[in-house]
């Protein structure tokens, strides 16, 4: 195929046309190098929804966190806060430490 001839299809009139050539350029400058390029604002796009997933997480930590608190303004249960977690007690008591996995080992070896 010449020149000539490739000169007079219609596919290459239409692509050799001025307006679709800057056009051309003008969408894969806009799509790959421009600074605001489509691919950085799908990438800031997942990024913001990572974002409001983590806010949604820490919204509901601070909810649970929240509740504790109040759980906790109560002396009773502040105490029974502290007995289970910081294994603290009175000066006149004893505390005996029971281990739940030793007990389901000594359960499956019978």
């Amino acid at each position: 195929m010449n020149w000539k001839q490739l000169r007079n299809k219609s596919w290459f009139k239409f692509a050799s046309n001025l307006y679709v050539l800057v056009l051309t350029v003008f969408v894969v400058w806009m799509v790959f190098f421009d600074q605001n390029s489509l691919l950085i604002h799908l990438e800031l796009r997942r990024e913001i929804r990572k974002l409001e997933k983590q806010q949604e997480f820490l919204r509901e930590q601070i909810a649970s966190d929240r509740e504790v608190i109040e759980k906790l303004s109560d002396p009773k249960e502040l105490e029974k806060f502290a007995r289970e977690h910081y294994l603290l007690k009175k000066k006149d008591e004893e505390i005996f430490l029971i281990d739940l996995d030793s007990l389901k080992d000594a359960e499956d070896d019978n």
